[in-house]
């Protein structure tokens, strides 16, 4: 016979603190109504609405026309600048109405077109065209001026050949052909990369907040004391609170990838889905340690939330989830090794667009591994400090 060791009470006593203790957050989390509301908008509705409603590329353009020459070659060049990059609202015939429509933002661009147009592409001579371009918003700006540039290069390349006699002479001329292969996300679909940036953000944004709402709950309510005084750890107060939201949290990400990204806007999931929701939670785990830290200078859930923003804010805008990382400068990509969001971002485009397993992604999981680590740590320090 084999004979069996039979477990340590102590073992099985803290185990069941810890599922009471778990059970009891989930409960109170149900009870609280505006951040439960809050939970199912920002992973449904929300995500819905920035993946099919923000878009990054060139979208309808408002395009105004002056064309001095009236040709079949201008005819042709304005032909070009079509949906879905351009919109043409309309031709005009003095320059500086022009210029009135950009300053008032009712066009995006002005193509001016010269006189002699289509004689001087006939007989060879140089030729240019304006395009004037709003660039307050310089992102767009600066797309519309770069889709401009190609759609004019192209124009000008069918125009050469066919004064040198059509297609067929083509081969005696050196030309350039750029043959784009896109990667990950062929269509460049902008839905793929803004639902998995807004998801990315609503899993951060929860990550600290529902952990540290519950731990300032108890404190407006009086039952932090009591907690304490009571057979309790602070290690098995401040745990059940960090697993019963990670378990939130993940089961809302499910809902958000299953029930909304992939139906509605075909977003690809090519890794393993019980690997992207495991690593979902080491990453709840390894941000939950801010949450805490920020619940022990705060006294109530205002002020948590306004914590909350003042840590996510940083963390959004600069660990390349909206910004690459090689935009940034050196001491800023060094001080956003701190951030476990920036190796979560790499995490989550790698397994949902990329396939990739754990062992191409073990480097940013061990660093998000140790981070996390120091920040419960950190967090677990403060707590306890706070009632010394």
């Amino acid at each position: 016979m084999i004979a069996t060791r039979p477990i340590p009470r102590r073992l099985i006593v803290w185990w069941r603190r810890l599922i009471v203790m778990t059970r009891k957050e989930m409960l109170q989390l149900a009870r609280d109504l505006p951040i439960g509301l809050l939970l199912l908008y920002s992973f449904t509705l929300a995500v819905y609405i920035a993946g099919n409603g923000i878009r990054s590329q060139l979208h309808n353009a408002s395009l105004l026309v002056q064309d001095n020459d009236h040709s079949v070659s201008s005819r042709e060049l304005i032909h070009k600048f079509r949906a879905p990059f351009f919109r043409l609202e309309g031709e005009i015939n003095d320059p500086q109405e022009g210029l009135r429509f950009l300053d008032r933002g009712k066009a995006m661009a002005v193509l001016d077109i010269p006189p002699r147009f289509h004689e001087q592409l006939a007989t060879g001579e140089p030729t240019a065209v304006q395009f004037l371009v709003d660039t307050t918003n310089s992102a767009q700006g600066l797309s519309a001026a770069s889709y401009a540039v190609r759609i004019i290069a192209q124009f000008e390349q069918e125009t050469v050949l066919s004064r040198l006699g059509g297609p067929a002479t083509s081969e005696n001329l050196p030309i350039l052909v750029s043959d784009h292969r896109v990667w990950y996300n062929p269509d460049q679909n902008d839905a793929w990369f803004e639902s998995i940036s807004h998801l990315l953000r609503q899993i951060t944004i929860f990550a600290i907040l529902l952990p540290a709402a519950a731990l300032v709950r108890e404190k407006e309510r009086g039952t932090v004391e009591q907690l304490l005084v009571s057979p309790l750890t602070p290690f098995q107060i401040m745990l059940p609170k960090v697993v019963a939201m990670t378990v939130v949290i993940v089961c809302a990400t499910a809902v958000a990838l299953l029930g909304i990204m992939k139906p509605a806007f075909g977003v690809p999931i090519r890794g393993s889905l019980l690997l992207f929701l495991t690593l979902t939670a080491l990453f709840v785990f390894s941000t939950a340690g801010m949450g805490l830290a920020a619940a022990t200078v705060t006294r109530n859930q205002a002020q948590v939330g306004l914590m909350t923003l003042l840590v996510v804010a940083p963390m959004m805008l600069l660990s390349g989830l909206v910004t690459p990382m090689e935009a940034l400068p050196p001491w800023i990509r060094h001080l956003m090794m701190l951030s476990p969001l920036r190796y979560f971002v790499d995490i989550a485009n790698g397994i949902l667009l990329k396939g990739s397993d754990l062992s191409d992604l073990w480097k940013p999981v061990l660093e998000m591994v140790v981070l996390g680590g120091g920040l419960f740590g950190f967090g677990m320090w403060r707590f306890r400090r706070q009632f010394d």
